[in-house]
């Protein structure tokens, strides 16, 4: 029987748009504005539009050699802290509609948009709620208005939008006055306009991974207490009254342990709440010439996708066009470098081009472990029993190179500790011993001879699931 805390963990599941935007896995963070011109990563607001000047700009380049790295989408930073619109906004003149691109008449959101509908991506938008350079920020209402005005223009002239990226940013405005933002107004916002939309980050639907250097917890969570969707807001949401909950554990995004039973135990509301790990190719957000020399290597990130989509979270992954309106040429080659990785190291699933016999400890009725080596999200294999085992032969003996679990997240998020092992020529080896699953675990064998696998789950929230098992070679 299951007892009391485990029912509640696993009637905390996803929203239909958190499982879009999760099986979404690795998309691209496009950051250009005025700081790409006066070599800067925070604009200030003073700056003249006159500096954006891109003489070459391509955003079919761009979608064409992300969708080439295996990604899927491109968010768009729409205006940064600076202020810069990179689009034509109605509201203020602080746009590209003031600046030599296309003669005044440019609107990089559109291009990029169509490019991302023209080759298959998903198009979304980053709109910092920090202004630099409106004069109404600061002064509440009348700033909040003048946010929403261009998020409604942002989420209708541009089609379907699949996350709406907010941080917290909140400092001084060229009035020295701050601004308490509108978090809910803004939600209400994009949930009228673009209702499959994740908002992230500083929203309710997809949280941050506690830092920008690329860094992955070894087991993450998915369901978590419901307080960690204010742990990136800014400080007017810290206690001001005698609040209960302001007992409990303090919680940040940068904590280790965000989910597990004896963390969970004590909240009194739990949310569904994934992770997200966002880095830059390159030290900067922006594109700086003295970092051409300083591109992330294949190797980082072939470690970083791994450990993100390959450990229950998503990559964002920011690549920063240069002056000229490109990405660079040093960017360009380590991204095809790791499309052609991505294509080989997942490109054969043994247990799909092999006679595969597969059995369970127990299944069940109409969940049978064949259903997990269907490559159909509405299939999955389903236990009676919260310790339970999955075994897998192929037909020849195999160098296996990584293996890849999933579970049926519909169902929440089961396993708790498992381990895997594989039928070697000269016995079983055990290759992992982890916690967490969740949407996808990739585990990295190094190319061990095996014909079989098996999966044991030694302690689960309730009976285990896999949706998906495969081993690649």
């Amino acid at each position: 029987m299951y007892n009391a805390l485990s029912q509640r963990l696993v009637q905390t599941i996803p929203s239909p748009r958190q499982i879009a935007h999760q099986s979404t896995e690795f998309y691209a963070f496009i950051h250009f504005t005025v700081n790409t011109f006066t070599d800067r990563e925070w604009g200030d607001g003073s700056e003249s539009p006159e500096v954006f000047a891109p003489d070459q700009l391509d955003a079919m380049q761009w979608a064409r050699e992300i969708r080439n790295a295996g990604m899927r989408g491109i968010i768009l930073t729409c205006k940064h802290h600076d202020g810069f619109c990179l689009w034509p906004s109605r509201y203020t003149h602080h746009t590209v509609a003031s600046s030599p691109f296309r003669s005044g008449k440019g609107d990089v959101v559109r291009e990029v948009s169509d490019a991302c509908h023209a080759l298959g991506l998903k198009f979304g938008i980053y709109l910092s709620p920090w202004d630099r350079n409106s004069q109404l920020y600061g002064q509440g209402k009348p700033y909040d208005d003048y946010f929403v005005h261009q998020l409604e223009e942002l989420l209708t002239g541009y089609g379907d939008i699949f996350s709406v990226w907010l941080d917290g940013a909140c400092g001084e405005g060229s009035n020295g006055k701050k601004q308490y933002y509108d978090w809910e107004r803004y939600y209400e916002t994009v949930r009228r306009l673009q209702p499959d939309a994740c908002i992230c980050v500083c929203g309710p639907d997809v949280r941050w991974c506690g830092n920008e250097a690329g860094d992955t917890r070894e087991q993450e969570w998915s369901v978590v207490p419901r307080r960690m969707m204010d742990t990136e807001k800014i400080a007017s949401l810290s206690q001001h009254i005698d609040d209960p909950s302001f007992h409990l554990r303090h919680l940040s995004a940068r904590d280790q342990d965000l989910g597990s039973r004896e963390v969970l135990q004590n909240e009194p509301d739990l949310i569904w709440y994934p992770a997200e790990v966002n880095t830059s190719i390159r030290p900067g957000w922006f594109w700086h010439e003295k970092e051409n020399s300083q591109v992330r290597s294949l190797a980082e990130l072939q470690h970083i996708y791994l450990h993100s989509v390959g450990g229950n979270a998503t990559f964002l992954l920011n690549i920063p066009p240069d002056r000229r309106g490109l990405l660079h040429e040093a960017d360009v080659s380590v991204l095809r470098d790791f499309g052609h990785w991505l294509k080989e190291a997942f490109g054969q699933n043994v247990l799909l081009t092999q006679t595969s016999h597969v059995t369970a400890s127990s299944s069940a009725q109409g969940h049978t472990p064949e259903q997990a080596l269907i490559p159909d999200a509405s299939t999955f294999w389903l236990a009676t029993e919260e310790q339970a085992s999955f075994h897998v032969t192929w037909e020849q003996t195999m160098p296996v190179r990584y293996i890849m679990l999933m579970e049926h997240i519909m169902l929440s998020q089961r396993a708790e500790h498992f381990q895997v092992f594989l039928d070697t020529p000269s016995g079983t080896v055990q290759v992992a011993d982890a916690a967490t699953i969740g949407y996808k675990r990739i585990l990295s064998v190094n190319g061990i001879p095996a014909s079989g696998m098996t999966v044991q789950f030694l302690a689960s929230r309730v009976a285990p699931t896999l949706q998906s098992v495969a081993v690649f070679i």
